[in-house]
């Protein structure tokens, strides 16, 4: 199983080379890579090389994978990358009903089958969105998993949380599905603001024993990826929250 670190995390405190070396040194062994770290990737495969840190999973935007698939085939294999997962849909474009997560569903399995052919696993990513009935009861998560079966997920269990979700209740339904999780914390009511409301791994309000002896058991997620969406010290969330992860 792979200790990994979204590096999404780290993105106001660059240089790159720079937090490759500190998430190396702090025992992770693996990073999730986002759009940023495409742009060069002979320099990220030197510094992954360097620091002797792989990255299995990436995000990739949507209309990447739909509209330049061939590019995005190429930076996978460049940087070996083997599972991406679509990270996000702004509000302007997400559905608003069952018939139109359906339909979304649709292109998500089109981008899976796509990839499948380059030996390459897609998968879902949630926020909390995704868990907020919509008018006509319908929750968007369940949709998605259901109407697109090949589909896989990337748990973000906070953002389940934030959504109003249970997270043990739906590891247990599609924990089949789950092939990447998502580990980060949400702080206590009134703290942290200038986090948005997050905590590194262990220090939040988050059950994250009992939530990865659920994710342990009853699904495949090889990859626990560490995350924080806005930390105010990279090196303080980086250490805590994998000397914490290791004890849980």
């Amino acid at each position: 199983m792979t200790a990994s670190f979204q590096l999404y995390s780290a993105r106001n405190f660059t240089p790159w080379d720079d937090v490759f070396a500190t998430i190396s040194s702090l025992g992770y062994t693996g990073v999730e890579g986002y759009g940023a770290l495409y742009v060069d990737t002979a320099k990220v495969r030197a510094a992954m090389d360097a620091t002797g840190l792989s990255m299995p999973t990436a995000h990739v935007g949507i209309s990447d994978t739909e509209d330049n698939l061939e590019d995005v085939v190429a930076t996978a294999k460049a940087l070996g990358i083997t599972s991406i997962f679509g990270p996000h849909i702004v509000e302007d474009d997400r559905p608003t009903d069952k018939a139109g997560w359906k339909a979304f569903a649709a292109r998500l399995q089109a981008i899976s089958n796509a990839l499948a052919a380059h030996g390459i696993s897609y998968g879902w990513h949630n926020h909390d969105f995704e868990f907020v009935a919509c008018d006509d009861g319908s929750i968007p998560m369940e949709t998605l998993l259901e109407a697109a079966p090949g589909l896989m997920w990337e748990a973000d269990i906070a953002w389940i949380v934030r959504g109003g979700g249970d997270p043990l209740a739906w590891i247990e339904k599609y924990g089949d599905r789950i092939t990447a999780v998502h580990v980060k914390d949400i702080a206590p009511v009134g703290e942290n603001a200038d986090e948005d409301g997050w905590a590194d791994v262990g220090e939040g309000t988050m059950d994250w024993a009992g939530i990865l002896a659920a994710v342990r058991s009853k699904t495949p997620v090889k990859h626990f990826v560490m995350e924080h969406d806005n930390p105010s010290d990279i090196n303080r969330f980086a250490t805590r929250s994998i000397n914490n992860y290791k004890n849980l």
